[in-house]
């Protein structure tokens, strides 16, 4: 996992999880006033560590890994429910296969169809949530948001002009998917 510090405003740390852990407590041990910030690179979700001790790491939920549950797990196969309409389920049933291929069919030509969609969703997603930790009272904030979710890199670049450099610079680098066409 890789992930970005902040002190402030201020970029201190970036890479991998246990050194940009380490250089963060550095910080804090120099500043016991200090506020620092450590976001995952991918997905701009906050990394808690505890720095009383050996540093340890809370994951964001998303990595916390969930116990198995019937299926076939050599595949990676998992059971989930899936709930739908008896119709749903009839043509489901009459699909070559069964229910499960049909359904695994369908999931895997919606990823290909919507790749580029999701990429950009996931990216403003990502700039969304650092932003508004990190620039929530900047100037032009809400103006910076509009543009992000409208795909106006150009206006999102011009809003973010005034903030400070390692902010600005690092929510146009999480930004960059966001305006990319399909």
């Amino acid at each position: 996992m890789t992930c970005t510090a902040f002190s402030g405003n201020k970029r201190i740390a970036a890479g991998e999880l246990p050194q940009v852990a380490s250089i963060a407590k550095a910080a804090l041990d120099r500043d016991k006033w200090a506020q620092v910030l450590i976001f995952d690179d991918v997905t701009s979700e906050l990394i808690e560590v505890d720095y009383r001790s050996t540093p340890t790491v809370t994951p964001p939920a998303a990595e916390v890994e969930v116990p198995r549950r019937p299926g076939r797990p050599k595949l990676g196969v998992v059971a989930r429910e899936v709930t739908l309409l008896p119709r749903h389920w009839d043509w489901l049933a009459s699909q070559p296969g069964g229910a499960s291929v049909a359904l695994r069919k369908l999931v895997e030509q919606a990823r290909t169809a919507y790749q580029g969609r999701d990429r950009r969703r996931r990216a403003q997603e990502s700039a969304y949530r650092f932003m508004s930790a990190m620039a929530g009272n900047a100037p032009d904030f809400e103006e910076a948001i509009r543009a992000l979710f409208a795909g106006d890199r150009e206006r999102f670049n011009q809003m973010v002009k005034a903030w400070p450099p390692d902010v600005r610079d690092h929510a146009k680098t999480l930004a960059v998917a966001a305006f990319l066409s399909d």
